[in-house]
This record gives structure tokens, C-alpha cells and sequence, in this order.
């Protein structure tokens, strides 16, 4: 190659000079073309990330959440009152998160882990990303641990694994809440960490839930986040996600947690879109062996109109969850509480996540009171019924009553067994109904109290032996020659 003079460069470099046209990018900066109800679409920020932060000029911060070919939707952090057209936004460069810890224990957050309960500053010095992935196939092991709510009516019939996602569905106003910290306090001594999440609710109905686990001495062990119904919508749609991310930190420690949502319906109304909760119940999983067999249990609570379970939210849920409790506003008003309609309930788990006392003693129930619902409404419509069909219709009856409880009083397993026990077995027969309630109240104190060893066994064990099953015979015997 010849060498060239030093008039030929300069005349070169001119002319590369004059054929250059600047790109000029938008890169780490964009502008707010719309706003309202919490989002904002923003021209610009070509290199943002799903889930950045990105921080506006009031300082004011969002979540980069749909990157679109022209254009980016960011959910705000805020109110967004003095964001307008035309606002610069930049690039943080961090994905959002919050910061996680054994600090958190027994106290109150917002939507963003920010201490609102007046006890101070939580001090911790890990961070988790709000949006994390679930774990993968050969993160996980099959649910058999069971997580007992001391509900006779679940435990019995719908059991509920450690790792399981099982939906509470129903009606307003039928029970759902009460049936989740029910759960929350039955894991008291039992080494699970709980986070209630409540989104969109009242702050009075949080603060009854609040008081109600710090009478029990359930807070020591759960933590609440609350998005109440006069917060932005973003952080209601937020608070799930919060939600989960702390009981992640305690999942991957390898500790089994229970996160209750309650509801989606106020989630999704928030923020409708289809996959919002897909992503977020997947994160729940029993872990396997090399992670360290922590769990995140999810209980969502789904609210239906009129009992449509064909409707959008629910249909959604109930695709993505792995059964459903359903609450019936029928039974409720009847009397039946917890008002749970064992026919269309079900757990896909099953008696994996089952103890082998419950299992043993807890097979024919479901049946029975199956079979005792058909008989009566067959029986409404009969003037004449024969003897058996009478004695079924009466050992029915007496077996529901079983499964009335009140609120805020779970049963231990060995409790629960003994109750099935001397229903299905015939005890209960020569009762009237009313009496039924008090006669098992009566019952179980007598068996702690006179026979300790029975429950001793079944907790130590978790199995029915037949040496429980001798004891458990002859304190019925004494008992109700007593009564």
C-alpha cells in the first residue's frame, strides 16, 4: 500500500468528516408523553429493564414494567401529583428491590418493606428484587409435609401441603379471613414463619387481624404487609410481590412460610392483567433437598359475586392454584362455620401432605357427609323414610356438627382425631344434635386432662396406633358415663 502524503489525509479526514451524521439517542433519559391512575408511558429509555427503577424529576420513583417498541409503561411509586407531560425521567440502572432479613419478624410494612407500625427502623443488610423467578423443576421436591390449619373441615378433607398453593374462595363476607389466620395461628411451636399480606383492605380490618395474633402470641412469628384501600393502586398491585419476596428470604434459609393474600380480586383490580398472578403463585414450592427443603405455602383469597366461580378473576386463580377451599354464603347463614362446602372443595395434593392419623381416621367422613347431603335434600321432598335411611340422616347430622368451629380456636391434630373418631364411629348417636358441640368441647378437656398419653402419642408419632385407639376407647367410656 503506498504511503499516502499529508495533504491526502488531511483530505481524507475532511471528508469522513463532512459525511458523518450524529445518531442522537435518547439513552438513559426519556420524557412522559401520558399519565394518570399510576402509570405513566415515557419516550426514551431505550436500554431500561424490565423492572428497573426509574427515578422522575420530582424524585418521585417507578418500576419499569412494559417495554414497548416506542415507548416504556413505568408503574409510580407515589401519588405522581406533580409528574405532568413533558417530566424527565432517568435510568436508574437497579432492578427494584427491598431489603429482607430476620428483622422483619413481628412487625408491620408497607407495600415497599417500609416499617409503619411506629416500632422504628427495621435493620437488615440483604436486599431481594421484587420480581424474582420461580423456582425451576429441579429446584423443587413433591409436597408430603402437611401444613394443618386446626380447621377439622380442611385438615379432615381438603389437607394442605407445605409448598401447596390452595385458593380461599367465596362470597364477601363468608369467612375467608378467618380461616386464614386461623391457619396463622396453628403455627404456633411448629417453625413457620407467616406474612399476611393485605391488599386494599380497611386499616380497621387489619388492625383487628394485627390484635387478634398479638393476643395469641402469633406476631412473634409473622409479618404484615398492608396496602390499605386509600392507597395508589400500584401499591396495592405491589404488595403481593413484597409479600412473597419476604418469605422468600426465609424460604431459601431453608424455613417453611405460609403467605396469605388477601384478596387478589383487589389486587387485579389494580392492575388487570392475566399473567399477574400466574407469576406470583408459581414462586411458592417445597425446595428440594440441595436447597435446603425450605417452603412457601400460598393461601390467595379470592372474593366471588353471588358465588360466580366462572368468572374471570376466579377462573384465573382457580387455574394456577392446586385446589380450593370454597366458602358458601348459604351454609354460612345456616349456621355451618366455617361455612366450607366440602363437595366442590378439593386438594390436589391430597393425603400426601396428610398425617397418617388423619388419614386412617378421616377416610369415611368426606363420604359420609356426601352421601348424608343427598339423603337430605331427597328427604324434604319423602313422607315416609325407613330405619336405615333414618339412622344415616342422624349419624349426618351429628357429623357436621363436628365440623363447626369457632373463630380464632384451632385444634391440635390429636384433638381433631379424637372429635372424627367419636363421630364416625357412633359415639355421638344417642345425643341430641344441640348437645353435640358441647358434649366434644366437654370431651376434649376431659382426654387432656385424664388422658394425656393419648395425645402425647398421636403428635410424637402422627399416626393412630392401636394403643392411641385403646386409650381413646376407654376415656369415651369413662366420659360418658360421667355426662
Amino acid at each position: 500500500m503506498a504511503m499516502r502524503t499529508p495533504e491526502e489525509l488531511s483530505n481524507l479526514i475532511k471528508e469522513l468528516i463532512e459525511q458523518y451524521t450524529p445518531e442522537v439517542k435518547m439513552v438513559d433519559f426519556g420524557i412522559v408523553f401520558q399519565v394518570g391512575d399510576g402509570i405513566a408511558r415515557i419516550y426514551g429509555l431505550e436500554r431500561a429493564m424490565s423492572g428497573e427503577l426509574l427515578e422522575f424529576e420530582d424524585s418521585s420513583l417507578g418500576i419499569a414494567l412494559n417495554l414497548e417498541a416506542n415507548n416504556v409503561g413505568a408503574v409510580l411509586l407515589s401519588d405522581g401529583l406533580k409528574i405532568t407531560e413533558g417530566s424527565r425521567v432517568r435510568c436508574t440502572g437497579k432492578i427494584a428491590e427491598i431489603p429482607v432479613g430476620e428483622a422483619y419478624l413481628g412487625r408491620v410494612v408497607n407495600a415497599l418493606a417500609q416499617p409503619v407500625d411506629g416500632k422504628g427502623s427495621i435493620s437488615t443488610t440483604e436486599t431481594r428484587a421484587i420480581e424474582s423467578l420461580a423456582p425451576g423443576i429441579v429446584a423443587r421436591r413433591s409436597v408430603y409435609e402437611p401444613l394443618q390449619t386446626g380447621l377439622v373441615a380442611v385438615d379432615a378433607m381438603i389437607p394442605i401441603g407445605r409448598g401447596q398453593r390452595e385458593l380461599i374462595i367465596g362470597d364477601r363476607q363468608t369467612g375467608k379471613t378467618a380461616i386464614a389466620v386461623d391457619t396463622i395461628l396453628n403455627q404456633k411451636g411448629k417453625g413457620v414463619i407467616c406474612v399476611y399480606v393485605a391488599i386494599g383492605q380497611k386499616a380497621s380490618s387489619v388492625a383487628q387481624v394485627l390484635n387478634t395474633l398479638k393476643e395469641r402470641g402469633a406476631l412473634d412469628y409473622t409479618i404484615i404487609v398492608m396496602a390499605n384501600a386509600n392507597e395508589p393502586a400500584t401499591l396495592q398491585y405491589l404488595a403481593p410481590y413484597t409479600g412473597a419476596t419476604i418469605a422468600e428470604f426465609f424460604m431459601y434459609t431453608g424455613r417453611p412460610t405460609l403467605t396469605i393474600y388477601d384478596d387478589l380480586s383487589k389486587q387485579a383490580q389494580a392492575y388487570h392483567v392475566f399473567y399477574l398472578h400466574s407469576r406470583l403463585l408459581e414462586r411458592a414450592a417445597k425446595l428440594s433437598n440441595a436447597l435446603g427443603e425450605g417452603s412457601m405455602t400460598a393461601l390467595p383469597i379470592v372474593e366471588t359475586q353471588e358465588g360466580d366461580v366462572s368468572a374471570y378473576i376466579p377462573t384465573n386463580v382457580i387455574s394456577i392454584t392446586d385446589g380450593q377451599i370454597f366458602l358458601s354464603a348459604g351454609l354460612f347463614n345456616s349456621g355451618l362455620r366455617p361455612a366450607i362446602n366440602v363437595g366442590i372443595s378439593v386438594s390436589r395434593v391430597g393425603s400426601a401432605a396428610q398425617p397418617k392419623a388423619m388419614k386412617k381416621i378421616a377416610g369415611t367422613l368426606k363420604l359420609s357427609l356426601a352421601q348424608f347431603a343427598e339423603l337430605e335434600a331427597f328427604a324434604q321432598f319423602a313422607s315416609d323414610l325407613d330405619q336405615a335411611t333414618q339412622n344415616q340422616l342422624a349419624r349426618g347430622a351429628r357429623l357436621r356438627e363436628i365440623l363447626k368451629q369457632d373463630q380464632n380456636s384451632p385444634l391440635s391434630l390429636a384433638e381433631m382425631v379424637s372429635s372424627i373418631y367419636v363421630g364416625t364411629n357412633g359415639y355421638l348417636d344417642s345425643l341430641a344434635v344441640s348437645d353435640v358441640r358441647g358434649f366434644l368441647k366437654g370431651f376434649r378437656a376431659y382426654l387432656a386432662s385424664d388422658y394425656s398419653r393419648f395425645g402425647t402419642i398421636v403428635a410424637e408419632t402422627n399416626a393412630f396406633s392401636d394403643e392411641a385407639e385403646s386409650i381413646l376407647k376407654e376415656a369415651i367410656t369413662t366420659y360418658k358415663a360421667t355426662v
